[in-house]
């Protein structure tokens, strides 16, 4: 039996991208990974300050949910950097894209969980 169709890493990081810009936010690919399976971490900014990082990770329903990982805003860009190049060391199929919008998060999920 074939499998479920799903949308690839890169049209899903392709529609957030224009939806976050569409709503008046910017949207940055930081980091091109694989275009039909690579993880997604989304860097979420608001006004410029940082306010979290998320990945999409699998639920047990068969979907997807958006889970905050890496170290806290409160612990400065340098640690942020830091968890990143090794995140990207161990999986450089990784996508990365930052979002500078009111309630980036929500929009995240909604677009791709």
């Amino acid at each position: 039996m074939p499998a479920d169709p799903r949308l690839t890493s890169a049209m899903l990081v392709g529609a957030l991208r224009r939806r976050v810009t569409a709503a008046g936010g910017f949207a940055t690919i930081l980091v091109k990974g694989d275009e039909i399976s690579g993880v997604i971490l989304v860097q979420t900014l608001e006004k410029g300050l940082e306010s979290g990082l998320f990945e999409r990770v699998p639920n047990l329903d068969g979907g997807y949910a958006l889970m905050r990982c890496g170290p806290a805003p409160t612990e400065g860009l340098e640690a942020m950097a830091q968890y990143i190049a090794r995140r990207r060391r161990s999986d450089p199929d990784l996508w990365i894209i930052e979002l500078d919008i009111p309630e980036a998060e929500r929009f995240a999920v909604e677009t791709i969980c």
